[in-house]
């Protein structure tokens, strides 16, 4: 059994005031949950106060970028032992990382092995845009992402990250895509290209996630996929309902 996990992509929200008090008020309901893991990822400015907060929970917490050379001249970049004193999680290769600051699958594949190699948990974000997704390309796209990122991985290591769709169309946008056409996508694009590089049953080891649009509306219905472990939620991971999403998809999979 593959256990599952929510995380909450807080991008570039929230001072550390404003941080504090939600994770205040979110932190005993959040914690209750057992059954799943839960994982927050703020800016970078939040993760030294928010570590405080959550250090008697079993909360995770993730930075959202990281470079993957140790130290040196790399002005405004965090290094993997910086991340590492702070959080168990890292989440590379978003979309919006990739779209807005030109970061590649080469650049990603890095940036895995460098977060492997400091204990970090990488969540790896793949997905196509709305223009490749209209053109019928999100299995050639995905499928290529997959390879670029995990190229010289072993079997284990890869068994061992997560993995999050999230097809660019929908995130922030509204547009959630179908729970079928998600786990489709994730249960035959991502699994079957982890299965032909790798194996079956490491193509089944890996959790999955679905992110955009996600909120506790229709989180019920993606965790219902047996493909989909979890998600990776933006926007509803910065409202004290996100509490009722994790308890939703928790209950939905233990169901």
């Amino acid at each position: 059994m593959r256990r599952p996990i929510l995380a909450g992509n807080w991008k570039m929200n929230m001072t550390i005031a404003d941080a504090t008090d939600f994770v205040r008020d979110i932190r005993r309901g959040l914690n209750a949950i057992k059954t799943v893991d839960r994982v927050l990822c703020p800016p970078y400015t939040v993760l030294p106060a928010l570590k405080d907060l959550l250090a008697a929970t079993e909360i995770g917490l993730g930075a959202q970028n990281m470079h993957w050379e140790e130290n040196g001249a790399y002005t405004g970049e965090i290094a993997p032992a910086m991340v590492k004193e702070l959080c168990q999680y890292v989440i590379l290769g978003h979309s919006e990382r990739r779209a807005m600051f030109g970061e590649t699958d080469e650049g990603v594949n890095r940036k895995i092995k460098a977060a492997l190699a400091h204990g970090l948990l990488p969540i790896v974000c793949v997905g196509e845009t709305e223009a490749e997704y209209d053109a019928g390309s999100t299995e050639q796209v995905v499928s290529g992402q997959l390879r670029g990122c995990l190229a010289g991985l072993t079997a284990t290591e890869v068994a061992g990250l997560v993995i999050a769709y999230e097809p660019v169309w929908a995130i922030g946008t509204g547009k959630a895509a179908t729970p079928a056409g998600a786990g489709s996508v994730i249960g035959l694009t991502i699994r079957g290209t982890i299965a032909e590089l790798y194996d079956e049953a490491t193509a089944q080891s890996v959790r999955m996630q679905y992110g955009g649009s996600v909120k506790p509306a229709n989180v019920a219905d993606f965790m219902a996929h047996p493909d989909i472990d979890g998600a990776l939620v933006g926007g509803a991971s910065l409202k004290a309902d996100f509490v009722e999403l994790v308890r939703i998809a928790a209950e939905t999979k233990s169901a």
